[in-house]
């Protein structure tokens, strides 16, 4: 099973729990290329005992979508190097995300296939890179894979590799069925956090009944496993999902079923019976886009812990006003209990964000992120056991994004 599991990992990807189809990652119509180059200036603000500073940031973001209906590809890049002026060092160094996607779309059958590379001096939290401050776009959807390190650090270099894809065959109009499966790898170069590896399988039938309501079931497989300690654990979830577009603009989605538990170790990871959920309700107008989502399930520990049962609660909301200012609010809560009884591990985040056009290709920044995290389970120094603020201010050269006709 654990072979099968590899092979499938490279090409399928996990079905949305709500049944959602594959959607193609760009739309006919022409390529499109977009690029911003910042530099902007940071000071964390603690509330206890870790010391506040201020750095320097010089970061980038790369956009390009080939535009083709047929074979739709997606390119994403973020990354920088952020630097310590004074104080304590919270997040200093190199970092970065990639985020690739290509699908292949015919009449009756679609394949996704895609791969998210990151390269992080923390956990990850606003904008696409996932640092705080830098000027990046908050608010609106990132396209790479929700993160599974629930458990906010700092000052904790770790790469992340999340390789997916996705099948799915239009039996008639109305009903299809997919197979997916990813491979998530999450490993700590500093030997400061526990490496990890999620191996997921999945397949869903989904049943469109109009234009408005879908029904979906999906039973997933996964297998969590940690290189150097011989422990394993697999979960066994099946879900039942239901999708309603209220309207052009507004739709919601909600899935739910149980969840069993079963180890290789009883006594690190005890067996037990849980329940998954998901939920989202997503807002788009032309210049206004808000989404509230919400996520429960088994991860593998974040890095900490083996094994963890989470709670997450993601809002985001983005509006431009003219051409020349957009307003981007994100903020989220997540709690991480340890599957062994071992302690809950709670955290909260919220920020906001103004950015103006200054003439064609100039921009000017400020933003606000404020961070808390809690915890009764025993965690190393480097995870975060307190307020954190961060505020940012920065200038950067963003031309309007470039479009390419076929």
């Amino acid at each position: 099973m654990k072979t099968t599991l590899k092979l499938l990992a490279f090409f399928f990807t996990v079905c949305s729990v709500a049944g959602a189809q594959v959607e193609p990652a760009a739309t006919a119509g022409g390529a499109s290329l977009n690029y911003a180059l910042r530099y902007a200036q940071t000071g964390y603000i603690s509330s206890g005992s870790l010391g506040n500073s201020q750095y320097a940031v010089a970061s980038g973001n790369l956009g390009y979508i080939n535009g083709s209906e047929r074979l739709p590809f997606t390119a994403d890049f973020g990354g920088g190097y952020d630097w310590k002026i004074s104080g304590t060092s919270y997040a200093t160094g190199l970092f970065e995300n990639l985020w690739l996607s290509q699908g292949i779309v015919r009449r009756n059958w679609k394949v996704l296939l895609n791969d998210s590379v990151s390269y992080l001096p923390q956990t990850p939290t606003t904008g696409f890179s996932g640092i705080p401050g830098i000027g990046e776009p908050i608010g609106v959807p990132n396209p790479a894979p929700p993160s599974s390190q629930s458990i906010l650090t700092l000052n904790t270099h770790v790469v992340n590799n999340v390789a997916r894809g996705e099948y799915e065959h239009s039996l008639n109009y109305a009903t299809s069925l997919s197979a997916a499966g990813s491979y998530d790898l999450l490993r700590y170069p500093d030997g400061n956090g526990l490496d990890t590896n999620d191996e997921t399988g999945d397949a869903a039938l989904a049943w469109r009944l109009n234009g408005r309501n879908l029904l979906s079931g999906t039973y997933v497989y996964s297998d969590f496993s940690y290189p150097g300690y011989n422990v394993t654990f697999e979960t066994n979830t099946g879900l039942f999902g239901y999708q309603y577009k209220w309207s052009r603009n507004l739709s919601t989605n909600v899935s739910v079923g149980p969840q069993w538990i079963s180890s290789s170790e009883t006594s690190a990871v005890p067996p037990s019976t849980n329940v998954a959920a998901s939920a989202a309700i997503n807002y788009t107008l032309r210049f206004t886009s808000a989404s509230l989502t919400y996520s429960r399930g088994t991860n593998g520990g974040s890095g900490y812990l083996l094994g963890a049962e989470s709670d997450s609660v993601i809002g985001n909301f983005s509006r431009e006003f003219g051409k020349n200012l957009t307003i981007g609010l994100t903020g989220g809560y997540q709690r991480t209990a340890g599957l062994n009884n071992n302690g809950v591990t709670s955290a909260n985040y919220g920020g906001a964000e103004a950015t103006w056009r200054i003439g064609r290709d100039i921009i000017v920044f400020a933003n606000y992120t404020g961070t808390d995290q809690w915890s009764t389970s025993t965690l190393p120094a480097n995870a975060l056991n307190q307020l954190m603020q961060v505020v940012g201010f920065g200038i950067g050269y963003s031309p309007r994004e470039t479009h390419f006709k076929q």
